[in-house]
């Protein structure tokens, strides 16, 4: 089903992003790779004979030659980008009243501006060309408002709604919409996560250490491409339940949310910040 397509996977170089091009390789996809960590990405890139296209993803101005480069790769390799997976993101782990205003700016740039303005660049071609697939990586915490990761959960879930209104707008014009709303996945998404100060946290949580190896995950969402499945809820046991209350019973998950953070969810995270442990 996939064989000879070309897709465009960011965030490539770790967790997800790496599994979902491991995965599509195998699967005989043509690949474009991008993400920060060059070394990897290149050597992705020679394994996988793909294109390595690294770029800052908040560099707006200089998108619209990024896409070019990519699109002709893509005719150089026998056809049109088919498929955009906007999965590149970072995370956050700080209360909101103790976090700066910069880190708010640098996440929703990151996790929500950047992949609307690849997804804007990019659109009107994939349209031209016959439609294809968008695979938008957001997240339980687009779903639920998560403690510790108020700039987070805004971005992703902005993630949701642009992609959600992308699909009812261009369904009838070939294009296929999955959203996926993953809860731990085994990544360095917690490390690299920024604290209060906009500072990179350096260390995991345990939920994350211990959670769904991303190779299952991308196998997870390639299946629920080739079932056609528009929403994927990519996490199990209480993950999954939140993700559920937020849809059917909301007040019990407030509660639950509430409870969770008054008996002390921060400072076990390390997320609390000194004056206030």
């Amino acid at each position: 089903m996939f064989a000879g397509r070309i897709w465009w996977i960011t965030g490539a170089t770790s967790g997800i992003g790496a599994a979902l091009a491991e995965a599509s390789a195998r699967a005989g996809v043509k690949l474009i790779l991008s993400g920060r960590n060059t070394n990897v990405l290149n050597g992705l890139a020679e394994r996988h004979g793909a294109l390595a296209l690294p770029f800052e993803a908040t560099d707006f101005a200089a998108l619209p030659g990024i896409v070019d480069t990519a699109w002709a790769w893509a005719a150089d390799h026998g056809g049109a980008i088919s498929g955009l997976f906007n999965n590149a993101g970072i995370s956050q782990r700080s209360l909101a009243v103790d976090t700066v205003f910069a880190v708010y700016q640098r996440i929703i740039d990151v996790d929500l501006m950047a992949p609307i303005a690849l997804t804007q660049a990019l659109l009107p071609r994939m349209i031209a060309a016959g439609g294809g697939d968008i695979v938008a990586i957001s997240s339980v915490a687009g779903i639920v408002g998560s403690p510790l990761r108020s700039a987070y959960s805004a971005a992703k879930h902005g993630l949701i709604g642009y992609h959600d209104s992308v699909r009812a707008e261009t369904a009838h014009l070939g294009m296929r919409v999955l959203v996926v709303a993953p809860g731990s996945v085994r990544t360095e998404v917690s490390k690299n996560a920024l604290d209060a100060k906009a500072n990179t946290r350096g260390f995991s949580d345990s939920a994350i250490d211990n959670g769904m190896d991303p190779a299952v995950a991308a196998t997870r969402i390639l299946d629920a491409m080739r079932a056609g499945v528009r929403e994927l809820i990519l996490a199990e046991g209480m993950e999954a339940e939140i993700a559920r209350l937020r849809r059917s019973d909301p007040n019990a998950l407030f509660d639950q949310m509430a409870r969770l953070v008054g008996e002390g969810y921060a400072r076990r995270l390390g997320a609390e910040a000194a004056e206030r442990a």
